[in-house]
């Protein structure tokens, strides 16, 4: 934490340290007509930009995720090559780095305005062109709802970039993607901490029931779990270590309360100016690699499938992977190799 409320977990084994940047947007007007005051938006950034400003890489986090989520890509040889690329690793609004409902000072909690993908997406325009003069994207780049961050991208800005990676995403949320937000907010609003309109306090055995729900059941699969867990205790100790992680983490209730439902809202077929889902993707121009694993317990892959299908230049990629929607994580190494040499080849 710096001192004015915005916080920075503690790094994980893998994650690349590098100078926290932020651009002080002001009023940030969302789609619904409401404003976030004093906006900051919060990013990284890995290499430089080349003469012609034309290697910018955009990298967008996940729900209760930051610009640490691609971490595993970035590197020397690795998809996201900082000696090739300036990679640009943003915050979404409400994880508590970017303005959000934890460090507002001017709409604090439950005053905080809802708001959409696509208002992150706004944002991260914002900062680009404003505060960092950049009118071109190499790429966009995303996991979960960095992936849904992605493919909103390409079509809001159809022509800002040339390519678009997205893995495990939802162009429109699932019904059963719906469902389990509402019971993973349902797991922290059934604590204590909850007085029926906003925390009070942490809510700590909330962050168990929602551990147990997003940790342990839907962001792996039954197979995953039976290849690294042998028996009752290895189980039951694999569950307080995730609980654990979940502390150690420290992400906001009602932040998580905020960015979900701007996860289950999502539907690229709502923008302004276009008609449904499979229409709206076939408006898209940019090359777009679409990655997903074949089951995923969070975001179903018959949604990835179709996404791809349906952009011109869309190509589906299965990830080889038993992780589920950690398949697009550095859970394992072969599922990190995979995805760097696939995404590299790709950009």
């Amino acid at each position: 934490m710096d001192g004015s409320g915005f916080r920075h977990p503690p790094l994980s084994p893998g994650q690349i340290d590098a100078p926290h940047l932020h651009a002080d947007l002001g009023d940030l007007r969302l789609e619904s007509g409401e404003v976030i005051h004093d906006f900051r938006q919060s990013y990284v950034i890995h290499g430089k930009l080349s003469a012609n400003r034309s290697n910018a890489i955009l990298v967008c986090a996940s729900l209760t995720g930051n610009h640490h989520r691609l971490d595993f890509l970035i590197g020397p040889g690795l998809a996201l090559d900082p000696d090739h690329y300036c990679i640009i690793a943003t915050d979404p609004i409400g994880n508590g780095l970017s303005t959000s409902p934890s460090n507002s000072a001017r709409q604090p909690g439950m005053a905080f305005p809802r708001f959409a993908i696509r208002d992150m997406v706004h944002a991260q325009y914002r900062l680009l062109v404003e505060a960092l003069g950049i009118r071109h994207l190499h790429a966009v780049v995303g996991a979960s709802m960095g992936g849904m961050q992605a493919l909103q991208w390409a079509v809001s800005h159809a022509d800002f970039m040339t390519a678009c990676v997205a893995m495990t995403p939802m162009a429109r949320t699932s019904p059963w993607t719906i469902l389990v937000t509402e019971t993973a907010r349902s797991c922290l609003m059934a604590d204590p901490a909850w007085d029926g309109t906003r925390f009070t306090a942490v809510p700590e055995r909330g962050w168990r029931a929602y551990a147990g729900l997003m940790s342990v059941l839907l962001s792996r699969t039954p197979k995953a779990l039976d290849r690294t867990l042998d028996g009752l205790d290895a189980a039951h100790q694999w569950f307080e270590r995730s609980v654990r992680q979940i502390h150690l983490n420290a992400f906001d209730a009602t932040d998580y309360l905020y960015q979900s439902w701007a996860y289950e809202a999502h539907d690229v077929g709502t923008t302004p100016g276009y008609a449904g889902t499979e229409t709206t993707l076939t408006a898209v121009k940019a090359r777009a690699l679409v990655l997903a694993p074949p089951l995923d317990l969070f975001n179903p892959v018959e949604s990835a499938h179709a996404t791809a299908a349906a952009i011109p230049r869309g190509h589906f990629v299965e990830i080889p992977s038993v992780q589920g929607h950690q398949a697009a994580t550095s859970l394992t190494e072969a599922d990190a190799e995979f995805l760097n040499q696939v995404i590299r080849e790709f950009l």
